[in-house]
Protein backbone atom coordinates (compact mmCIF):
# COMPACT_ATOMS: atom_id res chain seq x y z
CA UNK A 1 0.00 0.00 0.00
CA UNK A 2 1.64 3.44 -1.34
CA UNK A 3 1.13 6.29 1.29
CA UNK A 4 1.26 10.07 0.21
CA UNK A 5 4.65 11.19 -1.21
CA UNK A 6 5.05 13.81 1.67
CA UNK A 7 5.42 11.17 3.98
CA UNK A 8 8.84 10.89 2.76
CA UNK A 9 9.19 14.32 4.23
CA UNK A 10 8.78 13.40 7.43
CA UNK A 11 11.26 12.27 9.76
CA UNK A 12 10.05 10.13 13.11
CA UNK A 13 8.34 12.52 15.79
CA UNK A 14 10.76 13.17 18.26
CA UNK A 15 8.81 12.55 21.24
CA UNK A 16 7.73 9.46 19.70
CA UNK A 17 11.10 8.06 18.71
CA UNK A 18 11.89 8.90 22.58
CA UNK A 19 9.20 6.67 23.76
CA UNK A 20 10.50 3.87 21.54
CA UNK A 21 13.99 4.14 22.43
CA UNK A 22 12.78 4.08 26.04
CA UNK A 23 10.52 0.94 25.92
CA UNK A 24 13.33 -0.75 24.09
CA UNK A 25 15.55 -0.27 27.10
CA UNK A 26 12.79 -1.03 29.51
CA UNK A 27 12.89 -4.02 27.48
CA UNK A 28 16.15 -4.90 27.90
CA UNK A 29 15.75 -4.45 31.76
CA UNK A 30 17.10 -0.95 32.11
CA UNK A 31 15.72 1.49 34.57
CA UNK A 32 15.84 4.33 32.71
CA UNK A 33 15.62 7.69 34.11
CA UNK A 34 13.91 9.90 31.75
CA UNK A 35 14.84 13.54 31.29
CA UNK A 36 13.61 13.83 28.01
CA UNK A 37 9.93 15.15 27.70
CA UNK A 38 8.17 18.27 28.78
CA UNK A 39 5.50 16.77 30.59
CA UNK A 40 5.19 17.82 34.43
CA UNK A 41 4.47 15.47 36.42
CA UNK A 42 2.92 16.94 38.89
CA UNK A 43 -0.74 16.95 38.90
CA UNK A 44 -3.67 19.36 37.26
CA UNK A 45 -5.09 21.87 40.23
CA UNK A 46 -8.02 19.45 42.18
CA UNK A 47 -9.93 23.26 40.97
CA UNK A 48 -9.59 22.02 37.71
CA UNK A 49 -10.23 18.67 37.86
CA UNK A 50 -13.17 19.32 39.71
CA UNK A 51 -14.78 21.68 37.42
CA UNK A 52 -13.81 19.15 34.93
CA UNK A 53 -16.15 16.99 36.43
CA UNK A 54 -19.04 18.91 37.29
CA UNK A 55 -19.18 20.33 33.60
CA UNK A 56 -18.77 16.89 31.82
CA UNK A 57 -22.21 15.51 33.92
CA UNK A 58 -24.06 18.71 32.16
CA UNK A 59 -26.02 17.25 29.48
CA UNK A 60 -25.43 20.83 27.77
CA UNK A 61 -21.54 20.47 27.08
CA UNK A 62 -22.10 16.76 25.49
CA UNK A 63 -23.44 18.38 22.19
CA UNK A 64 -20.70 19.48 19.42
CA UNK A 65 -18.68 22.88 20.72
CA UNK A 66 -19.07 26.37 19.05
CA UNK A 67 -16.20 26.37 16.27
CA UNK A 68 -14.17 28.66 17.19
CA UNK A 69 -14.60 28.10 21.34
CA UNK A 70 -17.60 28.90 24.17
CA UNK A 71 -17.65 32.70 24.54
CA UNK A 72 -17.19 31.94 28.26
CA UNK A 73 -13.68 30.83 27.17
CA UNK A 74 -13.06 33.34 24.73
CA UNK A 75 -13.89 36.23 27.23
CA UNK A 76 -11.98 34.42 29.85
CA UNK A 77 -8.55 34.50 27.66
CA UNK A 78 -9.62 38.27 26.97
CA UNK A 79 -9.22 38.68 31.14
CA UNK A 80 -6.29 37.19 31.35
CA UNK A 81 -4.77 38.78 28.64
CA UNK A 82 -5.63 42.19 30.07
CA UNK A 83 -4.53 41.22 33.60
CA UNK A 84 -1.30 39.93 32.35
CA UNK A 85 -0.19 41.53 29.93
CA UNK A 86 -2.07 44.61 30.19
CA UNK A 87 -3.10 43.57 26.46
CA UNK A 88 -7.13 44.39 25.51
CA UNK A 89 -8.22 41.60 22.62
CA UNK A 90 -11.65 41.37 21.57
CA UNK A 91 -12.94 37.77 22.56
CA UNK A 92 -15.18 38.11 19.33
CA UNK A 93 -12.82 38.28 17.15
CA UNK A 94 -8.97 38.11 18.30
CA UNK A 95 -9.29 34.70 20.11
CA UNK A 96 -9.85 31.49 18.98
CA UNK A 97 -10.00 28.51 20.81
CA UNK A 98 -7.35 25.24 19.96
CA UNK A 99 -6.99 21.92 20.95
CA UNK A 100 -3.71 22.54 22.43
CA UNK A 101 -0.99 24.81 20.69
CA UNK A 102 0.36 22.17 18.50
CA UNK A 103 -2.74 21.69 16.52
CA UNK A 104 -2.97 25.40 15.70
CA UNK A 105 0.34 26.04 14.87
CA UNK A 106 -0.14 23.23 12.52
CA UNK A 107 -3.20 24.80 11.12
CA UNK A 108 -2.08 27.85 11.11
CA UNK A 109 0.42 26.94 8.31
CA UNK A 110 -1.55 25.22 6.03
CA UNK A 111 -3.46 28.85 6.34
CA UNK A 112 -0.73 30.99 4.80
CA UNK A 113 1.70 28.80 3.40
CA UNK A 114 1.26 27.50 -0.37
CA UNK A 115 3.48 25.51 -2.22
CA UNK A 116 6.99 26.79 -2.48
CA UNK A 117 6.45 29.51 0.37
CA UNK A 118 9.54 29.74 2.80
CA UNK A 119 8.55 29.78 6.69
CA UNK A 120 11.56 31.58 9.08
CA UNK A 121 12.22 28.90 11.67
CA UNK A 122 14.44 29.60 14.48
CA UNK A 123 17.03 26.57 14.66
CA UNK A 124 17.24 24.75 17.53
CA UNK A 125 13.09 24.51 17.68
CA UNK A 126 9.96 22.69 18.65
CA UNK A 127 10.13 20.29 15.73
CA UNK A 128 6.19 21.15 14.88
CA UNK A 129 7.39 24.62 12.95
CA UNK A 130 9.59 22.71 10.31
CA UNK A 131 7.55 19.34 10.14
CA UNK A 132 4.07 21.09 9.55
CA UNK A 133 6.05 23.84 7.10
CA UNK A 134 7.29 20.21 4.97
CA UNK A 135 3.63 18.61 5.01
CA UNK A 136 1.68 21.76 3.52
CA UNK A 137 4.55 22.19 0.98
CA UNK A 138 6.70 25.53 2.23
CA UNK A 139 10.10 25.49 2.84
CA UNK A 140 11.42 26.10 6.32
CA UNK A 141 14.91 28.52 6.33
CA UNK A 142 16.67 28.38 9.69
CA UNK A 143 17.09 30.95 11.70
CA UNK A 144 19.99 29.97 13.76
CA UNK A 145 20.06 30.73 17.85
CA UNK A 146 23.05 31.31 19.04
CA UNK A 147 24.52 31.59 22.50
CA UNK A 148 26.96 34.73 22.07
CA UNK A 149 23.21 36.25 20.97
CA UNK A 150 21.19 35.22 23.61
CA UNK A 151 19.62 32.80 21.69
CA UNK A 152 17.84 35.17 19.49
CA UNK A 153 17.80 35.38 15.71
CA UNK A 154 19.71 37.57 13.50
CA UNK A 155 17.25 39.00 11.39
CA UNK A 156 19.90 40.56 9.10
CA UNK A 157 21.21 36.99 8.09
CA UNK A 158 18.54 36.48 5.96
CA UNK A 159 18.44 36.65 2.28
CA UNK A 160 16.30 39.21 0.52
CA UNK A 161 15.60 36.15 -1.96
CA UNK A 162 14.08 34.33 1.22
CA UNK A 163 12.09 36.93 2.46
CA UNK A 164 10.82 37.81 -0.36
CA UNK A 165 8.46 34.37 -0.65
CA UNK A 166 8.18 34.54 3.58
CA UNK A 167 5.33 34.40 4.52
CA UNK A 168 5.23 33.23 8.49
CA UNK A 169 8.18 33.51 11.07
CA UNK A 170 8.07 31.29 14.46
CA UNK A 171 9.41 32.30 17.58
CA UNK A 172 8.93 30.92 20.68
CA UNK A 173 9.95 32.55 24.07
CA UNK A 174 10.84 31.75 26.35
CA UNK A 175 12.27 29.23 24.21
CA UNK A 176 12.24 25.54 23.61
CA UNK A 177 15.27 24.26 23.90
CA UNK A 178 17.25 26.76 24.98
CA UNK A 179 14.98 28.22 27.72
CA UNK A 180 16.14 31.80 27.02
CA UNK A 181 13.60 34.74 27.41
CA UNK A 182 13.44 37.12 25.24
CA UNK A 183 12.78 40.98 26.21
CA UNK A 184 10.02 42.85 25.16
CA UNK A 185 12.43 45.09 22.86
CA UNK A 186 13.48 41.65 21.15
CA UNK A 187 10.37 41.36 20.58
CA UNK A 188 9.59 44.94 19.22
CA UNK A 189 12.16 44.29 17.16
CA UNK A 190 10.76 41.00 15.67
CA UNK A 191 7.33 43.04 15.05
CA UNK A 192 9.15 46.03 13.16
CA UNK A 193 10.94 43.22 11.25
CA UNK A 194 7.71 41.60 10.25
CA UNK A 195 6.00 44.41 9.04
CA UNK A 196 8.89 45.38 7.07
CA UNK A 197 8.60 41.92 5.01
CA UNK A 198 4.87 41.57 5.24
CA UNK A 199 5.19 38.59 7.42
CA UNK A 200 2.71 36.90 9.99
CA UNK A 201 4.94 36.60 12.91
CA UNK A 202 3.39 33.60 15.13
CA UNK A 203 5.23 33.89 18.81
CA UNK A 204 4.64 30.39 20.71
CA UNK A 205 4.00 31.42 24.51
CA UNK A 206 3.37 28.14 25.93
CA UNK A 207 6.14 28.91 28.55
CA UNK A 208 5.31 32.24 29.19
CA UNK A 209 4.43 31.89 32.73
CA UNK A 210 7.57 29.90 33.80
CA UNK A 211 10.33 32.04 34.56
CA UNK A 212 12.91 32.63 37.55
CA UNK A 213 14.82 34.78 39.45
CA UNK A 214 12.84 37.67 39.06
CA UNK A 215 12.20 37.53 35.38
CA UNK A 216 8.88 38.30 33.95
CA UNK A 217 8.26 37.18 30.52
CA UNK A 218 6.56 39.47 27.78
CA UNK A 219 3.51 38.85 25.51
CA UNK A 220 4.76 40.01 21.81
CA UNK A 221 1.29 41.75 21.84
CA UNK A 222 2.52 43.65 24.51
CA UNK A 223 4.36 45.97 21.99
CA UNK A 224 2.72 48.60 20.53
CA UNK A 225 0.74 47.83 16.84
CA UNK A 226 1.65 44.41 16.99
CA UNK A 227 -1.50 42.94 16.24
CA UNK A 228 -1.39 43.86 13.20
CA UNK A 229 1.43 41.31 12.05
CA UNK A 230 1.37 38.96 15.01
CA UNK A 231 -0.46 35.90 16.32
CA UNK A 232 0.18 34.67 19.70
CA UNK A 233 -0.57 30.68 20.90
CA UNK A 234 -1.04 30.13 24.85
CA UNK A 235 -1.55 27.05 25.96
CA UNK A 236 -2.40 25.81 29.59
CA UNK A 237 -0.44 23.11 28.92
CA UNK A 238 2.62 23.66 31.27
CA UNK A 239 1.19 26.19 33.64
CA UNK A 240 -1.59 24.34 34.98
CA UNK A 241 0.45 21.14 34.47
CA UNK A 242 -2.45 20.07 31.81
CA UNK A 243 -0.11 18.84 28.89
CA UNK A 244 -3.17 15.93 28.06
CA UNK A 245 -6.19 18.43 28.63
CA UNK A 246 -5.37 19.61 24.88
CA UNK A 247 -6.47 23.15 25.46
CA UNK A 248 -5.02 26.82 24.04
CA UNK A 249 -5.71 29.48 22.15
CA UNK A 250 -4.56 31.86 19.58
CA UNK A 251 -4.74 35.17 20.55
CA UNK A 252 -3.67 38.71 17.66
CA UNK A 253 -4.37 39.09 14.27
CA UNK A 254 -7.42 39.31 13.24
CA UNK A 255 -6.88 37.62 9.44
CA UNK A 256 -4.85 34.93 11.14
CA UNK A 257 -7.73 34.25 13.11
CA UNK A 258 -10.24 34.15 11.08
CA UNK A 259 -8.22 32.33 8.55
CA UNK A 260 -7.18 29.64 11.15
CA UNK A 261 -10.76 29.37 12.60
CA UNK A 262 -11.76 28.55 8.92
CA UNK A 263 -9.00 26.11 8.80
CA UNK A 264 -10.44 24.25 11.60
CA UNK A 265 -14.17 24.80 10.59
CA UNK A 266 -13.16 22.29 7.81
CA UNK A 267 -11.07 20.00 10.00
CA UNK A 268 -12.23 19.75 13.72
CA UNK A 269 -15.58 20.31 15.16
CA UNK A 270 -13.59 22.29 18.49
CA UNK A 271 -12.70 21.16 22.35
CA UNK A 272 -15.02 19.48 24.37
CA UNK A 273 -16.51 22.04 26.17
CA UNK A 274 -16.25 20.97 29.61
CA UNK A 275 -12.77 21.25 29.20
CA UNK A 276 -12.97 24.52 28.01
CA UNK A 277 -14.95 25.11 31.43
CA UNK A 278 -12.08 23.58 33.06
CA UNK A 279 -10.07 26.11 31.70
CA UNK A 280 -11.82 28.82 32.44
CA UNK A 281 -11.44 27.71 35.94
CA UNK A 282 -7.87 27.69 35.71
CA UNK A 283 -7.28 30.92 33.89
CA UNK A 284 -9.98 32.81 36.37
CA UNK A 285 -9.50 31.33 40.09
CA UNK A 286 -8.26 33.14 42.21
CA UNK A 287 -5.65 30.51 43.66
CA UNK A 288 -4.13 30.56 39.55
CA UNK A 289 -1.45 32.81 40.66
CA UNK A 290 -0.08 31.70 43.39
CA UNK A 291 -0.10 27.85 42.05
CA UNK A 292 2.05 29.00 39.22
CA UNK A 293 4.47 30.40 41.61
CA UNK A 294 4.46 27.33 43.84
CA UNK A 295 5.28 24.66 40.31
CA UNK A 296 7.92 27.86 39.22
CA UNK A 297 9.70 27.24 42.69
CA UNK A 298 9.59 23.48 42.28
CA UNK A 299 11.35 23.72 38.68
CA UNK A 300 13.58 26.50 39.87
CA UNK A 301 15.22 24.24 42.65
CA UNK A 302 15.11 21.70 40.15
CA UNK A 303 17.10 23.65 37.97
CA UNK A 304 19.51 24.74 40.51
CA UNK A 305 20.32 21.15 41.22
CA UNK A 306 20.97 20.35 37.57
CA UNK A 307 23.24 23.28 37.19
CA UNK A 308 25.42 22.84 40.08
CA UNK A 309 25.99 19.07 38.78
CA UNK A 310 26.60 20.28 35.29
CA UNK A 311 29.18 22.64 36.60
CA UNK A 312 30.55 20.05 38.22
CA UNK A 313 30.93 18.02 34.94
CA UNK A 314 32.55 20.86 33.22
CA UNK A 315 29.74 21.13 31.06
CA UNK A 316 28.84 24.45 29.00
CA UNK A 317 25.37 26.06 29.41
CA UNK A 318 23.67 29.54 30.13
CA UNK A 319 21.59 29.37 33.68
CA UNK A 320 17.89 28.72 32.31
CA UNK A 321 15.59 32.13 33.31
CA UNK A 322 12.63 30.25 31.81
CA UNK A 323 10.92 27.05 30.90
CA UNK A 324 11.58 23.99 31.90
CA UNK A 325 14.78 22.97 30.49
CA UNK A 326 17.64 23.20 31.19
CA UNK A 327 19.99 23.33 27.25
CA UNK A 328 23.55 21.95 27.64
CA UNK A 329 27.15 20.95 25.95
CA UNK A 330 28.80 17.89 27.33
CA UNK A 331 32.41 18.28 26.94
CA UNK A 332 34.12 16.63 24.41
CA UNK A 333 33.86 15.77 20.86
CA UNK A 334 30.99 13.67 20.73
CA UNK A 335 28.37 14.17 18.69
CA UNK A 336 24.74 14.87 20.38
CA UNK A 337 22.98 11.91 18.91
CA UNK A 338 26.20 9.72 19.91
CA UNK A 339 26.38 10.77 23.21
CA UNK A 340 22.84 10.59 23.61
CA UNK A 341 23.12 7.38 22.55
CA UNK A 342 25.58 6.27 24.64
CA UNK A 343 24.27 8.07 27.70
CA UNK A 344 20.93 5.89 27.67
CA UNK A 345 23.31 2.45 26.86
CA UNK A 346 25.61 3.19 29.75
CA UNK A 347 23.39 5.09 31.97
CA UNK A 348 20.19 4.29 31.84
CA UNK A 349 19.49 8.42 31.56
CA UNK A 350 17.77 9.97 28.30
CA UNK A 351 18.12 12.79 27.01
CA UNK A 352 17.16 13.88 23.67
CA UNK A 353 20.66 15.30 21.30
CA UNK A 354 20.44 18.70 20.25
CA UNK A 355 20.25 18.03 16.97
CA UNK A 356 16.35 17.03 16.95
CA UNK A 357 15.56 20.08 17.37
CA UNK A 358 17.76 21.43 14.56
CA UNK A 359 21.28 21.32 13.04
CA UNK A 360 21.97 24.09 15.57
CA UNK A 361 21.61 22.05 18.26
CA UNK A 362 24.74 19.92 17.58
CA UNK A 363 26.52 19.64 20.99
CA UNK A 364 24.19 20.09 23.12
CA UNK A 365 21.36 18.14 24.83
CA UNK A 366 18.16 19.06 26.72
CA UNK A 367 17.47 18.15 30.07
CA UNK A 368 13.83 18.69 31.69
CA UNK A 369 13.03 19.15 35.16
CA UNK A 370 9.44 17.09 34.53
CA UNK A 371 10.73 14.71 36.75
CA UNK A 372 10.59 14.07 40.48
CA UNK A 373 13.42 15.48 42.66
CA UNK A 374 14.66 11.86 44.00
CA UNK A 375 14.86 10.46 40.36
CA UNK A 376 15.84 13.69 39.48
CA UNK A 377 19.08 13.09 41.48
CA UNK A 378 19.50 9.78 40.81
CA UNK A 379 20.17 10.59 37.10
CA UNK A 380 22.50 13.20 37.62
CA UNK A 381 24.32 11.08 40.12
CA UNK A 382 24.60 8.25 36.97
CA UNK A 383 25.36 11.07 34.76
CA UNK A 384 28.69 12.02 36.63
CA UNK A 385 29.65 7.95 36.90
CA UNK A 386 28.99 7.85 32.93
CA UNK A 387 30.50 10.72 31.70
CA UNK A 388 33.79 8.98 33.78
CA UNK A 389 33.94 6.31 31.45
CA UNK A 390 33.27 8.27 28.10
Amino acid sequence: MKTADRMRLLPPYLFAELDRLKTEARARGVDVVDLGVGDPEQPTPAAVVDRLCREAGDPANHRYPAYEGSALFRRTVAGYYQRRFGVRLDHDREVLAVIGSKEGISHLIWAFVDPGDVVLVPDPAYPVYRSQTLLAGGRPVLMPLEAGRGFFPDFGALRREDLERARIMFLNYPNNPTAAVATREQLAEAVAFARRHDILLCHDAAYVEMTYDGVVAPSVLEVPGAAEVALEFYSLSKPFNMTGWRIGAAVGNTVAVEALGRIKNNTDSGQFTAVQHAAVEALGGDWAESFIREMNAIYRRRRDLVVSHLSELGWEFQVPRGTFYVWAKPPGDRGSAEFASELLERTGVLVPPGTAYGPAGEGYVRIALCIDDRRLEEGLGRLKEGQQGF
